[in-house]
């Protein structure tokens, strides 16, 4: 297994208002390997995106950590001034969000949103290159920095398909699948060492969704980052994840590779659920098999197991005690049948 990149412990973020406080995340703990990707699946509402905000401090005004630790690259990200993860943020970590068409701004050409990236972060790559040059220490730093931007901007855009002679339009100018390549340039400009993509593909169609998954997998292996893929697809963990962390109502509630989740026998009653709900081209079913019921109110979770109320193997037991985590190689369960 390659190095640790990013070790999460102890989490926990609340959502706070006047008048009721929302548990999101609950005490999780998670490992981002170099050159690997972790998927984090679940259903809406199970604490994966608030999950991503609280990495790169974007919460929003009401979302506070109450506890835990982000540490990338030997640093706590929750403890570092907010200048420098502003420094890291876009630098070293960039995320892609759901929806392109909120992700840009409608005002500004796409080459201008891609190069403002660049730019905050301009003083780390130009520096160097002024250094290794004697014609590059005359000329003036500006004039370097512009160039390099131009240059950087037309790369980014034919690493994501897209001719860089598009650069002066308008986001209303391309379609979606052709948004979320720009959104996906923005990430990818300063060659992060770490990419977070919150479910890529959910405001896309289905064929562009495929091609737009392939594009990510192949950049992620072309430039050797790592990454999180949040999502509630396991057709898509199953393509483009190493590891896999199933999440519930601000848990981990199961843990493992790959291989794991996937292959073995044993697996927590909603990873159960999880693989109902997907088409087998195999079987002739009429029907898929939902987990019934909903996720439990955020604001009042379950005194024992969170996926009480919804399991088909509960036990008594289940609905007062928290369950233990079960152990199998790099295989875990948060479940009594297994403890």
């Amino acid at each position: 297994m390659n190095e640790k990149l990013m070790e999460i412990r102890n989490l926990e973020v609340v959502y706070e208002t006047d008048f009721e406080t929302v548990h999101a995340v609950n005490t999780i703990n998670l490992d981002i390997y170099k050159g690997e990707t972790l998927g984090i699946v679940g259903e809406a509402g199970a604490g994966k995106t608030t999950t991503a905000l609280a990495i790169l401090r974007i919460l929003p005004r009401v979302g506070k950590v109450l506890n835990g630790q982000i540490k990338f690259d030997g640093k706590d990200l929750l403890k570092i001034s907010k200048n420098e993860i502003q420094h890291i943020r876009g630098k070293q970590i960039s995320m892609i969000f759901q929806d392109p068409m909120t992700s840009l701004n409608p005002l500004e050409k796409v080459g201008d949103q891609i190069a403002e990236a660049l730019i905050l972060h301009s003083k780390f790559g130009i520096e160097g290159q002024l250094n290794k040059s004697f014609l590059g220490k005359l000329l003036r730093k500006r004039r370097m920095e512009h160039e390099f931007v131009e240059k950087r901007v037309d790369e980014v855009l034919s690493l994501v398909g897209i001719p860089p002679s598009r650069k002066s339009e308008y986001p209303h100018q391309f379609s979606g699948g052709m948004m979320q390549r720009v959104v996906i340039a923005i990430a990818l400009a300063c060659e992060p060492g770490l990419l977070i993509a919150d479910e890529p593909t959910t405001a896309l169609d289905v064929t562009i969704q495929a091609q737009v998954l392939a594009m990510i997998t192949e950049l992620r292996d072309k430039l050797s980052t790592s990454m999180i893929m949040i999502t509630h697809d396991l057709g898509v963990v199953a393509k483009t994840c190493d590891q896999v962390a199933v999440m519930y109502a601000g848990e981990i509630i199961e843990y493992g590779t790959v291989e794991d989740i996937f292959n073995s026998i044993k697996k927590h009653p909603y990873t159960e659920g999880l693989f109902g709900s997907i088409p087998d081209l195999e079987q002739d079913k009429n029907r898929l098999s939902p987990i019934d019921g909903m996720m439990p109110d955020p604001t009042n979770l379950p005194k024992g197991c969170s996926f009480y109320p919804r399991c088909p193997f509960r036990m008594d037991k289940c609905c007062e005690t928290p369950p233990e985590e079960f152990y199998e190689g790099s295989h875990m369960i948060k479940c009594f049948r297994f403890s």
